[in-house]
């Protein structure tokens, strides 16, 4: 009898809402409050079991068939159904009974699941094709070790289960690389549970796949997994996914936005940041338990490959005992891992675990398991404040760069992080909901301080540096401000670590304005002297400015791609030098810098045509994100919207722009010169003639921009998706002596400059400069705008200018 296999949904069957018994029940189980989670999964299980037991008793008598056996498999067979599951299922046989009444067999079984629009993975086999196909196929085989007898001749399957796990454990040198290389691809399409702000709680590393290759490597005898908190965590996984079910209806595994606060409630938690910090601690149990047990898989395919030559060679000596070199006080290697020396004693060594990890990272070594869970039980608590080698040997871990990384998380698994610094438990798997965000907080502190390992040479106090990259967001673990709750918490942690008063000051300062480099230099008119002094008020002194900077590159860096960039660097460098001049007793600068060659020739070009003139090209950084373009206009009301409407429609986004009145000598009248960086929304980018041509239209009239950009919204309206907040606008007091200055935080959109022009030309004021930030799919636009006399708003008219704007946006 040849094998069949088929995975659908089926075909149009009756109304599954016709109640037959299995239905009706199965509606009962999946709405009692009083059951959920492993309970309602394995009640479930047993439900369908004995309305599966039922069909295939009733086919088999009508058919007359013998020999045959319904199998479920896969996580059927593991009992592990939720709400939405597929069922997967084998139809067993002896290969006695004729084709025809084995086709008529499985109809009387399949076309029932179908009618209750339940999914069914289904096959057809004999023992002998199914131990074939498995051999065959990786996933086949993975699926027949979590079978069992659902109905029929047991026997039949007691045989084929012996058989497919002898092959296995046989198969084992060859299988399990295998499966390794499955797990590595389905990482890198699916990414990693932890850091993921729509998780797929099946297919991403550290999911319900990953939990189900450990049982297929415990299977082998090869190797085993850590057993410590995979239980819990398949249980957390699963009942996230069994709300999932419920609250979409629908086989879902993805954790979308929209759906995270409902599934939260169903689960009896706070909110959905609060489902995604279990989620997180969940996958990390598991993610570092595949780590470990893939080592040891290596480890030991490794050491069996080598057992033949090292016969051959030692003859009857027998194998030599595994090499151990030391590589700290108490700390060696051996196979490939650091762990602790055969003399070590935690309970007497406290600064033991912080030896271990610095020596182990900077060896490139993974963390011995064994090694970290005897220090988690056995070593002695440090005294407070921490002696000056536990100091030394955390800034030596830090300090090592790439390979911190897997080392702090072993010591993070059991819980020897949160041990050392309690502060850490607060941050620890905390989600980041701004999409710009790579890494959940705990992990983007230990990123950034891998960022600044490398800067270590350009700063006076290096250790100062990696200890306010490990803590510059430490307060997102609290209400408010987390720069200022960090603050606060940044000097207690430096005092325990037995940091001077003067080191403890500089760590809180650091902490508290680790984004003041960046917001002023990307947000503020740096021309405005009150912007300068500002800065270097915060900052204090030369050496605190030097860390603050290699501080804001290295957090920028680790925070993900659009957070940082070689033109957000050349701002940053361009404020840090003219606060440096200040803090060495120079007044700020009160005039503008000359203007560069090209805006020069741009700014008479147009001061003697009367036009706007401008230029288009390919900026120089290697990280640039999009060209550069520059428009030189003669003063006049509207250039702003005018020109960014003009962007608009011929679909340039913008990512930056830089907007400044500029006079030159001998020259009459004032020319508006507007740098932009822009990047076509798709397509290749316009000819600067026609972009040109199009800005002289909008400026005269003769260009309805926003009636063309009403029409394309009109014609294109945006899809639907997570609704964003909506955008506001502030007052930034106290920056400016200039100007009054107007915040706005919007969700990116193509026109939002123009939008925001055109609202502050209808109020009556004048845009002075304006700074253009895009971080994802958020902006912020700081404009510095002023009366039509060129002073600062009063603060009444200020504040009413923000509401009119705000509401405008909105």
């Amino acid at each position: 009898m040849t094998s069949t296999e088929n995975t659908t949904k089926g075909p149009d069957g009756p109304d599954p809402s016709g109640p037959s018994g299995y239905a009706a029940a199965r509606l009962r189980l999946l709405h009692e409050e009083s059951r959920s989670g492993p309970s309602r999964r394995a009640a479930l299980a047993r439900l369908t079991d004995d309305w599966l037991t039922g069909l295939f008793t009733a086919a088999a008598r009508e058919t007359g068939v013998r020999g045959a056996a319904l199998v479920a498999v896969g996580g059927y067979g593991r009992a592990e159904l939720s709400p939405r599951s597929d069922l997967d299922l084998l139809l067993l046989h002896d290969g006695t009974a004729p084709a025809a009444a084995l086709a008529a067999l499985a109809d009387r079984i399949w076309y029932p699941v179908w009618d209750q629009g339940l999914a069914l993975d289904h096959s057809v086999r004999t023992p002998a094709e199914a131990r074939r196909t498995a051999g065959e196929d990786l996933k086949v085989h993975l699926g027949l070790l979590d079978s069992r007898p659902v109905a029929g001749d047991l026997g039949l399957l007691t045989g084929l289960r012996t058989a497919v796990l002898a092959d296995w454990r046989n198969q084992a040198p060859r299988r399990l690389p295998q499966l390794h290389s499955l797990c590595r691809e389905r990482a890198e399409r699916s990414g990693d549970l932890r850091f993921l702000l729509e998780p797929d709680l099946k297919e991403a590393r550290g999911g319900l796949r990953d939990l189900t290759a450990l049982r297929a490597v415990a299977a082998s005898w090869l190797a085993d997994a850590p057993r410590e908190g995979l239980a819990e965590a398949r249980r957390r996984l699963l009942d996230t996914r069994d709300a999932l079910h419920l609250v979409t209806g629908r086989a879902a595994d993805r954790l979308s936005l929209q759906e995270q606060d409902q599934v939260a409630a169903r689960l009896g938690l706070l909110d959905a940041d609060a489902l995604l910090r279990e989620v997180y601690e969940a996958a990390g149990v598991v993610a570092y338990a595949a780590d470990v047990t893939w080592r040891e898989v290596g480890r030991v395919l490794r050491a069996r490959a080598a057992r033949p030559r090292l016969r051959g060679l030692l003859g009857s000596r027998g194998a030599a005992a595994p090499e151990r070199a030391p590589l700290a006080d108490g700390v060696v290697e051996q196979d490939g891992e650091a762990g602790l020396a055969l003399a070590a004693r935690p309970d007497r060594d406290p600064v033991l675990p912080l030896r271990l990890g610095a020596a182990a990272a900077q060896a490139g070594l993974p963390v011995s398991r064994h090694a970290v869970r005897r220090l988690a039980a056995q070593a002695a608590p440090l005294p407070v404040p921490w002696p000056a080698e536990a100091r030394e040997q955390l800034l030596t871990l830090l300090g090592a760069g790439e390979p911190t990384v897997p080392v702090w998380e072993a010591l993070e698994a059991e819980g020897i992080v949160s041990r050392l610094l309690p502060d850490w438990e607060r941050v620890r798997c905390r989600p980041q909901r701004n999409p710009v965000h790579t890494w959940t907080v705990d992990r983007h502190l230990v990123e950034t301080a891998v960022r600044a390992s490398s800067m270590t040479r350009r700063v006076g106090r290096p250790d100062l540096l990696l200890m306010a990259a490990l803590l510059h967001d430490i307060g997102k673990g609290w209400p408010g401000d987390h720069s200022v709750a960090g603050e606060t918490i940044a000097r207690d942690v430096a005092v325990r670590l037995g940091f001077g008063p003067a080191d403890a000051a500089v760590l809180a300062t650091l902490v508290r304005h680790h984004l003041l480099l960046v917001e002023t230099a990307t947000r503020r008119d740096l021309d405005d002297p009150a912007t300068v002094r500002a800065v270097a008020g915060a900052v204090g002194s030369r050496g605190t400015l030097e860390l603050l900077h290699a501080l804001t590159e290295a957090d920028a860096l680790a925070t993900g791609p659009a957070a940082w960039s070689a033109w957000r660097g050349s701002l940053v460098a361009d404020l840090v030098r003219r606060v440096a001049a200040v803090l060495d007793g120079a007044a700020p600068a009160a005039d503008p810098p000359a203007p560069g060659a090209d805006e020069e020739r741009l700014a008479v070009e147009a001061l003697r045509t009367g036009e706007a003139v401008l230029t288009l090209h390919a900026r120089q950084e290697e990280d640039a994100v999009g060209v550069e373009l520059v428009v030189a206009v003669p003063d006049q009301d509207g250039v702003l919207p005018a020109v960014a409407g003009v962007l608009a429609l011929h679909r340039l986004t913008v990512r930056a722009a830089d907007l400044r009145l500029m006079e030159l000598p001998g020259l009459p009248g004032e020319v508006l010169v507007l740098n932009w960086r822009v990047a076509a929304e798709y397509g290749s980018l316009p000819e600067a003639a026609r972009l040109r041509a199009d800005v002289v239209r909008a400026l005269d009239g003769s260009l309805d921009v926003p009636g063309r950009l009403a029409a394309r919204e009109a014609a294109y309206p945006r899809r639907r998706g997570v609704v964003p907040p909506p955008p506001r606008v502030a007052v930034v007091p106290d920056v400016s002596s200039l100007a009054t200055v107007l915040e706005v935080r919007a969700p990116d959109a193509l026109g939002l400059l123009h939008r925001i022009g055109r609202a502050l030309g209808e109020a009556g004021a004048r845009v002075r400069s304006a700074r253009v930030s895009t971080l994802g799919a958020n902006a912020v636009d700081t404009v510095y705008v002023v009366d039509p006399d060129g002073k600062p708003l009063a603060p009444a008219a200020a504040a009413a200018l923000a509401t009119k704007l705000e509401s405008a946006l909105t």
